[in-house]
Formats: structure tokens, C-alpha cells, sequence
């Protein structure tokens, strides 16, 4: 795939710019261990994947949200039962072993916001370079403040949440509206995330180059450009003067 001509730059937030450490996956399945669950790294890695198809906006998720309205404590006991599922649990003991799942995570995961390595430098570069530089998320609400906070936002043009334009990853609108705001086409764009079904999925279906971040190697032959490190990414694109 050839990266040249490419204008702008677009990068998803969450998993990408900014990541928990440690992830809840990682909470979830040491506790399972721990209770004496089989958990395989096959286990751990088909797990992971379900995870992100979950949250990429799936009929899952949609009903989940139908059914458990603003019930957190439904929604994320639920949401443990499915991953329980996904770890080889059969759906009898998933549906048993939810609840202490449910009160493990509320008392024990404790993530901390972390900027991969390389990630400032990577940006500052890219940002001298003269790439349009935005950031689009599946968040309901914008998050410029957070941006802030983190110390990203010098680096960007703009943010896009995904419920300022009813819009969600992997659907195409959500990205069409970033590109109106990068003032680009989708040919001269790159995506880059680190959920294959929202991420790449959706960007390449809007016309955008998609690039994956997967740090955890999460994903087989996704069939784009991937990168386990930010500071792998200037040297994938060669802008064309």
C-alpha cells in the first residue's frame, strides 16, 4: 500500500494516544488464573479480539445498552459474563462466575492513563513535517480538556467524538465528518488505531489508508501497514513534495 501523497493524519484516542495500564483485560484474566480457570495465550489473544469487535460499535454492545439503560453494575457484569465466554468458559459457568468478576473489577482495576513510548516524538515530527494532525473518537462526548491534560493537544488541529456528529466507529459517517474537518480527501488520509474492527475496518471503508497499532500483537494479518511502537510510524510515510 503506498502512503504517498498523504496530507493528513487522523488518530484514534483511546487504546492508541492514550492507554490504561493495566488494561482491564489483563485484571480480568489474572484473576481468572488465579481461581484456577485454564486460561491458554491462545485464550488471552482470542479474548482480546472479542474485546475490541465488542466495543467497535456491535449488535452486542447495541443491545446491551438497550437492555441494561443506566444500569452500570448490569452493564458490567454482563459485559464480564461475554468475556468469560470468550476465555473458553462455558455459558453455565460464565453466568456463575460473573458476579465475582464484577465485584473484583470494581474493587481491584486501577488503570492509569499512560502515552505509549515514542508517542511525543513521533507527533512532533509528523507536526514539523506539515501533516494535519486530528484526532477522532468513539467517545459520546468531546474530550479536549483530557487532551489537554495529557499534553497532546499542541499536536492537533482538532478532536472529533463520535456523539457530537451520532455517528460510530466503524460507520463511515464518523469519519466523514473528521475529513470535513482535516480539509482533506479520503485518498490523502491516514487512520491510525488500534481496534482492527473499528479502526481499520471502518477507515478503509471510508476511502482512508488505515495503519494498526497493536502493541500487544492482538491481531493476525489485518492487511494494512501495523506498527507496535509510535516511533515506527514517520518512517512508513513518505510524503510526496
Amino acid at each position: 500500500m503506498s502512503l504517498t501523497g498523504i496530507q493528513a493524519i487522523l488518530f484514534d484516542m483511546d487504546g492508541t494516544l492514550r492507554e490504561s495500564q493495566p488494561t482491564g483485560g489483563e485484571v480480568f484474566t489474572e484473576y481468572a488464573l488465579s481461581l484456577g480457570l485454564p486460561i491458554s495465550e491462545h485464550d488471552r489473544i482470542l479474548a482480546a479480539r472479542w474485546e475490541h469487535y465488542y466495543f467497535a460499535d456491535s449488535p452486542e454492545i447495541r443491545q446491551d445498552f438497550q437492555t441494561f439503560g443506566d444500569d452500570d453494575k448490569g452493564f458490567w457484569q454482563n459485559f464480564g459474563q461475554r468475556r468469560l465466554v470468550a476465555l473458553g468458559c462455558s455459558v453455565q459457568q460464565a453466568e456463575e462466575l460473573a458476579p465475582a468478576f464484577s465485584k473484583h473489577m470494581e474493587e481491584n482495576y486501577k488503570p492509569t492513563d499512560v502515552i505509549p513510548e515514542g508517542a511525543f516524538e513521533a507527533l512532533e515530527s509528523l507536526r514539523r513535517k506539515g501533516y494535519v494532525l486530528g484526532v477522532v473518537s468513539n467517545r459520546d462526548l468531546p474530550y479536549q480538556e483530557r487532551l489537554r491534560e495529557l499534553g497532546l493537544s499542541p499536536y492537533f488541529s482538532f478532536s472529533l467524538a463520535a456523539g457530537e456528529v451520532h455517528s460510530w466507529k466503524p460507520g463511515p459517517g464518523i469519519f466523514e465528518a473528521a475529513l470535513k474537518r482535516a480539509e482533506t480527501q479520503a485518498h490523502e488520509t491516514v487512520y491510525v488505531g488500534d481496534n482492527y474492527f473499528a479502526d481499520v475496518v471502518g477507515a478503509r471503508n471510508a476511502g482512508l489508508h488505515p495503519i494498526l497499532y497493536d502493541r500487544l500483537n492482538i491481531f493476525d494479518d489485518p492487511g494494512c501497514p501495523v506498527i507496535t511502537s509510535f516511533l515506527q510510524l514517520p518512517t512508513l510515510l513518505n510524503r510526496r513534495a
